[in-house]
């Protein structure tokens, strides 16, 4: 038994009983039982104090996890050695803290290594989940010029609502699309918040209707009784055992589907999911990087034809007019928060037309014998 005094002795000891115990599955509360164990003079607020410290030493990520731990941030990002940069309350700052190689590289294994995943240079490109839902890309040299970089987006324990993206009647224009089970597309830049907004759409969903989610890396969270949730896997250093969205798009239509959500489409998936939309899944959502209605447009046309070389344009714009009926336009505001700015309905041959007038003024839709119309 210790004394308050003896500091460097107490940790030291406390250390040495960690070190030698596996399994511990909260690091913080064990090295607190530990502190009482070894010093019980020492006050609570003294021994919670202590053995935080020490657990994001030994199993956290140093002074990288004070960023994690801060409900204002949303991303940290580490562009190599020197400063870390983190987004709070959505703008981009500096951090104050500066990691150097050892303290990236024990991030970066701390991290990604009890997934089962490793980074190395034989597998340089690692994108991966935490059980808590932070989503974890890494990237190191040589492909990293200036080092190894690494970011940590937090997973909200908050879902922004629809009310945080758009005033009140585009919010109801939102709600009557997913209450009419449109099936629309999200588009925007990186960054933008088209995940967080995918997040607020699936919210409205009835609980009672089954509902397939696929990603690259999970993130969507459904509040109904009927959610099936797929991630892709992108296999072994050897590359065994590869899942990708296209074998999950596949696999999602014989799941018994009432609506299918595709979190985000890159390549030659666009052309699975246009099929399976075009062939009655109504009330489907997905995302894609593009700057406007019609850039979005354009790239489901060149993704779609990565998956179909031999199918001509005119096909798969025919497709595409009959599985996609709106596209939803997202940005970040000046001001660092996010705003819908567009929202268009996909008429005959591909044309759009806007819900949005310049006043603001939002036009209501209905459905016709030739589709869904303002």
């Amino acid at each position: 038994m210790r004394l308050l005094g003896e500091t460097e002795a107490l940790e030291a000891s406390v250390r040495r009983r960690f070190a030698a115990e596996t399994g511990s599955v909260n690091a913080a509360k064990r090295l607190a039982e530990l502190f009482a164990e070894e010093a019980p003079l020492l006050a609570t607020v003294e021994v919670q104090s202590r053995a935080h410290a020490l657990a994001v030493e030994l199993v956290g990520l140093g002074p990288i996890q004070m960023l994690i731990d801060d409900p204002a941030v949303t991303d940290v990002l580490v562009n190599g050695p020197g400063e870390v940069w983190i987004e709070r309350n959505g703008r981009l700052e500096r951090s104050g803290v500066i990691a150097d190689k050892d303290l990236i590289a024990r991030s970066i294994e701390r991290l990604v290594g009890p997934l089962g995943l490793r980074a190395d240079r034989s597998n340089p490109i690692v994108d991966a989940r935490l059980p808590d839902g932070t989503r974890v890309a890494v990237v190191l040299p040589p492909l990293a010029v200036d080092g190894p970089v690494l970011a940590i987006r937090r997973h909200r324990a908050d879902p922004l609502e629809l009310s945080a993206f758009a005033g009140p009647a585009v919010v109801q224009l939102l709600e009557s699309l997913v209450r009419e089970q449109l099936n629309l597309v999200v588009y925007g830049p990186t960054g933008a918040g088209k995940t967080s907004l995918l997040n607020a759409l699936v919210a409205g969903i009835p609980p009672n209707e089954r509902v397939v989610t696929i990603e690259d890396v999970a993130e969507l969270r459904l509040p109904g009784e009927h959610v099936v949730r797929l991630e892709a896997r992108p296999g072994s250093a050897e590359g065994i055992g590869r899942t990708d969205i296209r074998d999950l798009v596949r696999a999602a239509l014989r799941l018994r589907p009432d609506r299918i959500i595709v979190g985000e489409v890159r390549g030659a998936e666009a052309l699975d999911m246009i099929w399976a939309l075009s062939t009655g899944h109504d009330g489907c959502f997905s995302t894609c990087h593009a700057s406007s209605a019609a850039d979005a447009m354009r790239r489901l046309e060149t993704m779609a034809l990565l998956g179909a070389e031999r199918l001509p344009l005119e096909a798969i714009r025919a497709q595409i007019t009959a599985a996609i009926d709106v596209f939803v336009g997202v940005a970040r505001s000046s001001s660092g928060g996010r705003r819908v700015t567009c929202v268009h309905l996909v008429g005959p041959n591909t044309e759009l037309q806007s819900l949005i007038s310049a006043d603001g003024t939002v036009q209501k839709i209905s459905r016709s014998r030739r589709g869904w119309q303002p």
